[in-house]
């Protein structure tokens, strides 16, 4: 295996597809043929919220706003991103993204992946839906 790995972030197949309208979700760790290392783009159109939130049970998780603004719920409490926030979240807190009226942009960084997966499901309270 090579000491290096690149790829094209839009190059890579959009996981969401029609399971989330309005969101691009593209995962590079197999295409990177990384064993420690997860890089993903998540792309939410305007005014988006996502429909599902998720821990994990292993992997800290960095968020780096690349484009656009919005909303991060992290175990019920909500923070306003904007364009370059990064956001180190650690596994057991449920989050969710809201895009703002520009969409939003993030980047997710994270660690060693477990192999048998390491995402919890969730349900996303938002506090004014309350």
């Amino acid at each position: 295996m090579s000491s290096y790995s690149a790829v094209n972030l839009m190059d890579i197949e959009d996981s969401a597809g029609d399971r989330a309208s309005g969101l691009e979700a593209r995962f590079a760790r197999k295409h990177l043929h990384s064993r420690d290392l997860g890089v993903s783009l998540f792309r939410y159109e305007s005014s988006l919220r996502s429909p599902f939130a998720h821990s994990h049970r292993e992997q800290e998780e960095a968020y780096i706003v690349v484009d656009g603004s919005g909303r991060l719920l992290l175990d019920g409490e909500v923070i306003d991103l904007r364009k370059w926030d990064v956001v180190r979240v650690a596994p057991e807190v449920v989050r969710s993204f809201e895009a703002g009226p520009e969409g939003l942009d993030i980047l997710a960084i994270g660690g060693p992946k477990p192999a048998e997966g390491d995402g919890v499901r969730a349900t996303a309270s938002w506090p004014e839906d309350e």
